[in-house]
C-alpha cells in the first residue's frame, strides 16, 4: 500500500481512487470523455484544458437524484456524508456474484451506525474498457443495500462499475436496454439460470440507498487493498454542484497509526 504521511500530523493519507483521464473507461451506451488543451504552453504560455463528458466515469460519487425523482442533488448532500469514520469490507466475489445481507452483517470489522461503508469484491483489479469488467462484475443485492439501510450508514462505495449487479441494471433485459446485447445470453450460458428471474426489479439496490439519502461511491480502486479489514476515517471531495447527478470525486481514506489523533487507528476495533 501506497500512502502520504503528513509530517506534522502524523497521519497517513490512501488513494481510493482509479486514475482518471484520456482513454478511461466508460459505461456501455456513454461516450468517452473528450478532453483537449485549448490553450497551452507553447502559444500562450499557460495551460488549461477543455472538458466533455457524461459524469458516470471513473471513480465518481451518485447523489439520491440520480434515480429517485425530487431526491438531494450533489450540492445538497451534506457534509456529514462525504468526511466520515467507516470500514472497508474484504468480500470476494465471482463473476456476477451478489453482496447480500449476509455478506455485511458476518464481515469484518463490523459495522457500525453512522459508518461509511467501503466494499471491495476484487473487480477493481479488472478496471478497463472490456465486456468482463463491465458487464460481469459483482454488485449489491437488494437484501444487502435494505441492511445497509436499516444500519443507518452514511455512505456506500463498492469496487464495481456500478452498485447494482449488471443484469439488474440497463446493461442487461431492463429499461432502455439491453446496452451489453451480449451478457444475458453469456449469463444464461455459463450458469444455467434465467436473468429475469434471477434479476427481476431495475437498479432496485440503488434506488434503495439512494431513497435512503445515502449517496454512492462507484469504481473504488487505488490503494484500497492495504486498507482491507481495517476501519479508517474517508473523505470525499465531488463538486459542490446545483441539480447534478454524479460527479468524479476524489476519494481518500485517512488512518493515524499512533491513534494520537481523532481519526481511525486503522485498527478493526
Amino acid at each position: 500500500m501506497q500512502s502520504i504521511e503528513d509530517p506534522y500530523s502524523g497521519l497517513h493519507l490512501v488513494e481510493l481512487s482509479h486514475v482518471w483521464g484520456h482513454g478511461a473507461p466508460s459505461m456501455p451506451g456513454e461516450p468517452d470523455a473528450v478532453l483537449f488543451r485549448s490553450v497551452k504552453h507553447a502559444e500562450h504560455g499557460v495551460m488549461a484544458h477543455r472538458l466533455k463528458m457524461v459524469m458516470h466515469q471513473g471513480t465518481h460519487m451518485n447523489a439520491p437524484i440520480h434515480l429517485v425523482q425530487r431526491g438531494a442533488t450533489m450540492g445538497e448532500i451534506g457534509l456529514e456524508h462525504l468526511f466520515g469514520n467507516g470500514v472497508i469490507l474484504s468480500i470476494p466475489k465471482e463473476p456476477w456474484g451478489q453482496v447480500t445481507a449476509e455478506d455485511l452483517s458476518s464481515a469484518s470489522p463490523e459495522i457500525q451506525r453512522g459508518d461509511f461503508v467501503v466494499i471491495v469484491t476484487g473487480w477493481h483489479h479488472k478496471y478497463s474498457d472490456s465486456l468482463e469488467y463491465f458487464g460481469e462484475s459483482p454488485g449489491l443485492s437488494k437484501d444487502g443495500a435494505e441492511w445497509l439501510v436499516d444500519q443507518g450508514v452514511m455512505l456506500v462505495g463498492m469496487d464495481t462499475p456500478q452498485i447494482d449487479h449488471p443484469l439488474a441494471t440497463s446493461l442487461g433485459n431492463h429499461r432502455n436496454g439491453p446496452i451489453m446485447n451480449r451478457v444475458v445470453a453469456l449469463y444464461e450460458e455459463r450458469t444455467g439460470r434465467d436473468a429475469a428471474k434471477d434479476f427481476p426489479d431495475w437498479n432496485i439496490a440503488h434506488k434503495t440507498l439512494l431513497a435512503a439519502g445515502i449517496p454512492t461511491v462507484e469504481q473504488v480502486g487505488g490503494d484500497v487493498d492495504g486498507l482491507l479489514g481495517k476501519r479508517a476515517t474517508f473523505q470525499a471531495a465531488p463538486w459542490n454542484w446545483d441539480k447534478g447527478d454524479a460527479c468524479p470525486v476524489r476519494f481518500v481514506a485517512i488512518i493515524d497509526p499512533t491513534g494520537a489523533a481523532r481519526v481511525a487507528t486503522g485498527e478493526a476495533a
